[in-house]
């Protein structure tokens, strides 16, 4: 036997569930006179044969031909106006879900002015609204089959990565800048959002990015940058680093003949250390000299790198650097 659907609701609608339908699943008998009670935070849809017949907001209400004008036809020629006629009702939530998360499942790749080549994770936060529910069940629910907040956010996500990525590469220059412009990438991020969330009845509240961060691997070329070049006079740190070396062969209790060695070590490795300082830091005619000097004899530029790498005056991954560097211009 038919049940015929009298009163229709859905009160208790979960935090994490945005859309339920009734019935579950094929299609419901309702009649002229159901009575249908939507509550604060919902919309009611209404679908038959895959079109939507009228939304409805929060109240009760009565279903009539003059609040569903799509059912005069159906209702007089096929149902004589008394006879239960078949649809589906969708209840949509449409309170502003908050603290919605996104974040890149892999890393992005983006030129950098400073390191070249840096590859990035980010994540954030985000909250919607249903603005257009017939819109958002066409496009949603009924081609997609989502109907909680993980499955929409799922599909959102890889949206906001789309945009987020297209945006930092048009306008990024260095990672080392991102941290300052978080505020300015986020409200960008928004506006390149508006259509696509507007495409399938969505309202894109808010978009925070909460952290943009190096992988391990950028992170390592981000240490080795800074231990190279972001030393501001290269030469007195070879300098306190040649004193400490020093210091530290004495506290060991170094013999006097292996503090002369180190001494002529230090000597060496010392006048390498001006020359590298040189080629590092520089940007004048006394750094373009010394780098031709490297140019012209790269053994000897070599040889000075590994005698300050013996002596503890830098350490191995700057004489890695420095020596891969030594090699590219041979």
């Amino acid at each position: 036997m038919v049940r015929i659907l009298d009163v229709v609701e859905y009160p208790n609608m979960g935090a994490e569930e945005i859309v339920h339908r009734i019935p579950e699943s094929g299609a419901g008998d309702f009649r002229i006179g159901t009575q249908l009670i939507v509550r604060e935070g919902q919309n009611a849809v209404f679908f038959r044969d895959g079109k939507a017949l009228d939304t409805f907001q929060a109240g009760r209400h009565t279903l009539t031909t003059a609040n569903i004008p799509l059912l005069v036809n159906v209702v007089k020629t096929v149902f004589s106006g008394s006879t239960p006629f078949t649809a589906e009702c969708y209840f949509v939530s449409v309170r502003d879900l908050l603290d919605q998360r996104w974040g890149t499942s892999e890393p992005i790749t983006l030129r950098d002015s400073v390191l070249r080549m840096v590859r990035i994770r980010a994540h954030g936060t985000y909250s919607y609204q249903v603005a257009d529910p017939q819109l958002f069940v066409g496009q949603i629910v009924g081609a997609r089959g989502y109907f909680s907040t993980q499955d929409v956010s799922n599909y959102l996500r890889s949206v906001i990565i789309n945009r987020l990525t297209d945006l930092l590469g048009e306008n990024s220059k260095s990672i080392l800048d991102l941290p300052a412009m978080f505020e300015e990438i986020s409200a960008a991020t928004r506006v390149k959002l508006r259509d696509d969330f507007a495409a399938i009845g969505l309202t894109l509240k808010r978009l925070y990015i909460l952290s943009i961060s190096p992988t391990e691997e950028t992170s390592k070329a981000i240490d080795e940058a800074a231990s190279i070049g972001a030393i501001g006079d290269m030469d007195a740190y070879v300098k306190f680093k040649a004193a400490r070396a020093v210091g530290d062969a004495a506290q060991k209790g170094g013999t006097a003949s292996d503090m002369t060695a180190m001494g002529l070590s230090l000597g060496t490795s010392m006048a390498a250390g001006q020359v590298l300082a040189q080629s590092i830091s520089g940007g004048g005619q006394a750094q373009a000299q010394s780098a031709q000097a490297a140019a012209a004899d790269p053994m000897e530029t070599l040889k000075k790198l590994k005698g300050m790498l013996d002596a503890g005056l830098i350490s191995q991954a700057e004489y890695d650097a420095k020596k891969a560097d030594v090699l590219k211009r041979m």
